[in-house]
């Protein structure tokens, strides 16, 4: 077995260390569900409440040593997985701003994909919250209605 040559040991530590940063931009809950040892656990919540650059430096190298111990193949793996729960999140959302803002502009063929989409919409409900954020828009009103449809499709959208 060949050893490690110096600049690669610092790249796995820097590695260590980013994937400890990462550690600590995570909630409590999130943290608590990648399932790592007491000792990381602890250090992460000191960390937290260093205001001190050079202390906070020290306790990423300190995480940086600890992560060093552990499997960090599951770690990266539940942090990616939180990621891409997220992205597929905002993707929706998006998705669902984009229905709205076609609807509001006069698209009405959008009705037809949300009622193929979405079986238990009420499309009469639908067009009622389409008509009144149109009369809003056309009025220069606050967006009221507007806010309403798009409660409205996100509620279809958390059902399906």
């Amino acid at each position: 077995m060949e050893d490690k040559s110096k600049s690669e040991k610092k790249r796995e530590m820097s590695a260590l260390q980013a994937l400890g940063k990462r550690l600590l931009e995570l909630s409590e809950v999130q943290v608590q569900r990648i399932g790592i040892t007491q000792e990381l656990h602890d250090a992460l919540d000191l960390a937290r409440t260093l205001k001190s650059h050079a202390a906070l430096r020290r306790q990423m190298q300190y995480i940086g040593v600890l992560m060093r111990r552990i499997d960090t193949g599951p770690v990266k793996q539940a942090i990616d997985d939180m990621d891409r729960g997220q992205k597929h999140k905002a993707r929706a959302f998006q998705q669902l701003e984009r229905m709205r803002d076609s609807l509001v502009e006069g698209d009405d063929t959008v009705i037809e994909e949300i009622s193929s989409r979405f079986p238990d919409a009420d499309i009469q409900k639908l067009r009622q919250f389409v008509r009144n954020a149109r009369k809003e828009k056309k009025e220069n009103q606050p967006p009221k209605h507007s806010r309403a449809l798009f409660r409205y499709l996100r509620e279809l959208s958390a059902k399906s």
